[in-house]
């Protein structure tokens, strides 16, 4: 797949337009009214949710993008794993889903086929269904899914309705944004991929099936946007929410890539929109970035009670090792964000 790759401008949720430009379109779009439509996209929530009946409700999503990797087995599987995501960070469970294929007409479709393999390996092992897709000829590869999945309406985690004391437990460890921008530059060392492509492949269905034992009062997945943006549409209006840069899980290396001003143009875009939205203090470069870094297929964070933040994490650490308590939700002070 190093065609497709040398072929692409960018890939994974670092190609994601900017969440500064992205919320100027979406405002000028017309308002929905629909007393069946729980989340829509006014809320910039992670899916859509439409209420079927009083105990049931549907959870609809779309995700896709263009490689960051040269094999497409392993594309296709953290693209899917990707899509699936949008559904677990709601509180559903996937259901079926549509293919989403854009495919240059000069590749060989052997590699086309391998990208399908490896997002039906993803939805077996979610215990969802394939019901078939659309596909185009189109310049760059492109691949994802439409997910839907269902949900009981009285139990949805929306992304901006965190409480004061919440603790916040983020569920995988940030950086490979920045270690798939090392990779593309050839500079990334082979523990350092290994990391990334297992946290991309893994669905965040273990970590949101461990939270369903417990009160969730928010949650969202980390992608695109970085911690810090999805962390201020977290926060909303009435809240305000503190992190803890040291106790932030990222891989090491990411780390080091950052030290060397590796960066990211999809976090640039991030730190642009987090203006006068966060006092970065004291903390070190390399973890602004770490936070700011395009997350493909990242982790859950979950605002919870304190009470019960501890126990929480100790479940999700069953299934996910790195999990860590990163901050807390705070009454709104002058900024949405706050690092401590």
């Amino acid at each position: 797949m190093k065609s497709f790759l040398s072929s692409c401008t960018t890939g994974g949720c670092g190609a994601k337009i900017g969440p500064g430009e992205l919320s100027k379109v979406l405002s000028a779009l017309p308002a929905f009214h629909n007393p069946n439509l729980l989340v829509g996209f006014d809320a910039s929530d992670d899916a859509a949710v439409y209420q079927m009946s009083e105990d049931t409700a549907i959870v609809s999503t779309v995700d896709f993008f263009t490689p960051m990797v040269e094999d497409p087995r392993t594309f296709g599987r953290i693209a899917a794993a990707n899509a699936l995501s949008d559904v677990y960070a709601m509180g559903g469970s996937p259901l079926f889903a549509l293919n989403l294929v854009c495919y240059p007409e000069r590749e060989e479709l052997q590699a086309l086929g391998e990208i399908l393999a490896g997002g039906a390996e993803k939805l077996l092992e979610a215990g969802a269904v394939l019901c078939g897709g659309h596909s185009i000829y189109d310049r760059e590869p492109k691949y994802g899914l439409a997910v839907t999945g269902y949900l009981n309406p009285q139990k949805i985690w929306k992304n901006n309705t965190p409480q004061p004391g919440d603790q916040l437990i983020l569920t995988k460890p940030v950086g490979v944004g920045i270690i798939m921008a090392a990779l593309r530059g050839e500079m990334a060392e082979p523990e350092a991929i290994e990391a990334a492509l297992t946290s991309m492949q893994r669905l965040n269905k273990y970590a949101a099936e461990k939270m369903h034992h417990f009160p969730v009062h928010a949650c969202t997945d980390i992608t695109g946007f970085g911690l810090l943006a999805h962390a201020r549409e977290m926060a909303g209006k009435e809240t305000s929410v503190v992190l803890y840069p040291s106790q932030l899980p990222y891989m090491p290396q990411a780390y080091t890539y950052a030290e060397g001003y590796l960066l990211t143009a999809a976090g640039q875009r991030n730190r642009n929109f987090m203006e006068g939205a966060v006092d970065f203090g004291e903390t070190s470069f390399p973890l602004q970035e770490l936070m700011l870094d395009p997350q493909t297929s990242g982790g859950l964070l979950f605002s919870v009670p304190k009470a019960y933040g501890e126990e929480a994490l100790s479940a999700i650490q069953e299934a996910e090792p790195q999990a860590r308590i990163i901050g807390e939700v705070l009454p709104r002070f002058d900024l949405p964000i706050i690092l401590r």
